[in-house]
């Protein structure tokens, strides 16, 4: 009889990676863990693990997000399956790789976090196995998205200003933006509003606060609406 999980042709591992993108007001941030045990001993990687047997990709990335930050829900995408045939030393592995966009002021630390800290964009630690080519691949998809997806919604707070969500923007694409042409053309398009309606008539110089009006935006979503800048 044959054993549970015995097959007749080998199989590879899978497991599953998540690069976990944060903003801080100033730059793209990116949520690491040092790894405790070989390979790699002492380097930082993305939160992953290997795939158990009754849960789908997403289940298992999901679940690792929650070990690792202490999330339950996050706007979370599949990136694409990392196979290199040498990318991990103990066996052969094959890793389908995810990115979650989290507020960092969230992020309270699973079960899994004791290790885990947030590491700027250009402050990188050596990383352990593919991760750095998973790494540069993620934030390919990240410009590219952030014209059709609302990509603010989670990475700022509930209510913003008008120049936390430019800077989020030029650390994203890595450009800058005129300040009054960029405002105009976000309050233009109507998807944000302000958090206080009377805001914008009391003539102080408080920074007026606002928020995402989330059904424009799928509403021009569906319209084949991309946002340039």
């Amino acid at each position: 009889m044959e054993k549970t999980y015995s097959y007749k042709y080998p199989h590879p591992a899978v497991t599953t990676d998540c690069v976990i993108f944060g903003f801080d007001g100033a730059r793209l941030q990116v949520l690491l863990v040092e790894r405790g045990i070989e390979p790699y001993k002492g380097h930082w990687a993305f939160p992953g693990g290997f795939l158990k047997m009754d849960e789908t990709a997403e289940q298992g990335a999901r679940r690792e997000l929650q070990e690792e930050t202490g999330l339950t829900t996050a706007y979370i995408e599949q990136l694409q399956a990392f196979s290199d045939v040498n990318r991990d030393p103990r066996e052969r592995v094959i890793t389908i790789a995810f990115y979650a966009l989290v507020n960092i002021t969230e992020v309270k630390g699973g079960d899994d976090a004791a290790d885990a800290r947030w590491f700027p964009l250009g402050e990188l630690p050596l990383l352990a196995f593919d991760h750095d080519h998973i790494l540069r691949v993620a934030l390919r998809r990240l410009k590219e998205q952030i014209h059709f997806e609302p990509i603010g919604f989670e990475l700022l707070p509930d209510v913003f200003t008008m120049p936390q969500l430019q800077a989020l923007y030029e650390a994203i694409l890595e450009v800058k933006f005129d300040r009054r042409n960029f405002a105009r053309k976000l309050l233009t398009l109507g998807i944000l509003e302000p958090a206080q309606p009377d805001q914008e008539r009391n003539g102080t110089r408080t920074p007026v606060l606002y928020r995402f009006n989330a059904e424009k935006y799928q509403e021009m979503k569906q319209r084949g609406f991309r946002l340039e800048f």
